[in-house]
């Protein structure tokens, strides 16, 4: 692939990555912004490895999902929901997010269930495709929405 084509893919990719990162960091913008960075850097870094024949947005998903799961791994904080209650109303541009309650339940979710929940119901993701991206079986990927949905409807309905 070449350089001009990666750019026209990431340009009309874009929006979708960062709205998928977006919500795998629970509306911080500036995390979501951040990865999106290191992602197209090693999207760009690792053009060899994408097989024309796959979609971009796979790939760069996968990209996107990995580069999420060692932020979080980086991080090693768990925060219970009023800690996440507390860093979302400080932050300007979440504390206007209308999705505010949904951000915060999602940050309770460990990240693999968050990012299950995240493909699968935000971006429109078959479980097979899921799998793909996280390189889990579909039946892993069934557990994690399944445990993931339980632990959203319980703190959805606080």
């Amino acid at each position: 692939m070449t350089r001009d084509v990666f750019i026209a893919h990431v340009e009309r990719e874009q929006e979708a990555l960062r709205g998928f990162l977006l919500a795998l960091c629970c509306g911080n913008k500036s995390d979501a912004d951040d990865l999106a960075q290191d992602t197209l850097v090693k999207a760009y870094l690792s053009l060899t490895g994408f097989q024309d024949k796959g979609r971009f947005r796979s790939w760069l998903f996968k990209i996107a999902h990995n580069t999420f799961l060692n932020h979080m791994a980086r991080q090693r904080t768990t925060e219970s929901i009023d800690e996440a209650r507390t860093l979302v109303s400080n932050t300007a541009a979440d504390s206007s997010f209308e999705h505010q309650d949904l951000y915060m339940a999602l940050r309770a979710l460990p990240p693999k269930e968050r990012s299950a929940i995240t493909l699968f119901y935000l971006n429109g993701y078959s479980i097979k495709d899921i799998a793909k991206i996280t390189d889990a079986s579909e039946g892993a990927v069934k557990t994690q929405l399944s445990r993931g949905r339980d632990k959203l409807k319980a703190k959805l309905q606080l």
